[in-house]
């Protein structure tokens, strides 16, 4: 039976994260996964483990750690099958630290845009000294690129399939 207010202040921090959660698997600086896993575990004892378990909790906190995580271990993945090594992975992640501090200046947007572009420049820079070769440095690039996007669509996916677990498990 779905309430038509949500009165429990536990059922609104729930809300709260779950929502801010949403919007983080789209933001990388918050961490949207753990954020609705925080979220319905606050909605769990909130009614006391009722309709949620231990079992669902733990099985939405491994999803939660894979989509958390899934940039950390896809990017590399895409990378390395791309013929590119740890050193282009190193360098994104200098190139990534340089080009957040360098455009900081821009609130938020300009940490997110410089890290990105500095994770891109610094990954091609690297493949092009190494191979002096301009595609192969195009290439590094864009391998970066997709594995950001696929990082980035494999947590919005895990994110809505622990929702739809929520929904499920608490509403149905």
């Amino acid at each position: 039976m779905l309430p038509t207010t949500f009165t429990n202040p536990a059922e609104q921090l729930a809300l709260l994260l779950m929502l801010v959660g949403l919007i983080g698997t789209v933001i990388p600086v918050i961490p949207g996964a753990l954020l609705i896993w925080f979220g319905v575990l606050a909605w769990a004892i909130g009614e006391k483990f009722q309709r949620i378990d231990w079992l669902i909790l733990v099985l939405l906190g491994i999803l939660a750690l894979a989509a958390t995580f899934s940039e950390y271990w896809l990017r590399p993945l895409v990378q390395t099958r791309a013929g590119f090594g740890w050193k282009q992975i190193l360098a994104a992640i200098a190139g990534g630290i340089f080009g957040g501090i360098f455009l900081s200046g821009i609130p938020v947007l300009g940490t997110l845009f410089g890290a990105a572009l500095g994770s891109v420049i610094a990954t091609s820079a690297l493949t092009y000294w190494e191979r002096k070769n301009f595609g192969e440095a195009a290439r590094a690039g864009k391998a970066y690129l997709v594995g950001c996007a696929l990082s980035s669509f494999v947590e919005v996916v895990i994110a809505l399939l622990m929702l739809a677990i929520f929904v499920w498990r608490a509403f149905l």
